[in-house]
């Protein structure tokens, strides 16, 4: 099935600044390897040693986070998206020009 990933900009030179690519894929574990076999460097940002997601990485299928649904044995269906979303930690509101600061 095709399946489209959104590659978040802090990786997009490993895909050749390409913010989505299309993969063969069922689940969000196909799709996140089938992407780390077609670019180079991909796996050791979003894998560790273990083969897990890193903690810092988010992997959604839609709009859904795959940690509260099966994981990377998540299923995407054809045509569906898979979005790579680093966390983002630090800083409080008012550091990012809140209306209220």
């Amino acid at each position: 099935m095709a399946v489209t990933v959104r590659i978040p900009s802090a990786m997009r030179s490993l895909t050749g600044g390409d913010g989505t690519v299309q993969v063969e894929a069922a689940t969000a574990g196909g799709a996140l390897h089938a992407l780390a076999e077609a670019y180079p460097g991909v796996a050791t940002r979003v894998f560790d040693e273990d083969g897990k997601v890193r903690r810092f990485v988010n992997v959604f299928v839609g709009d859904e986070d795959v940690r509260f649904h099966q994981g990377l044995d998540t299923p995407v269906p054809d045509g569906g998206v898979v979005s790579i979303l680093p966390a983002v930690a630090g800083g409080s509101a008012d550091a990012y020009g809140s209306p209220n600061a």
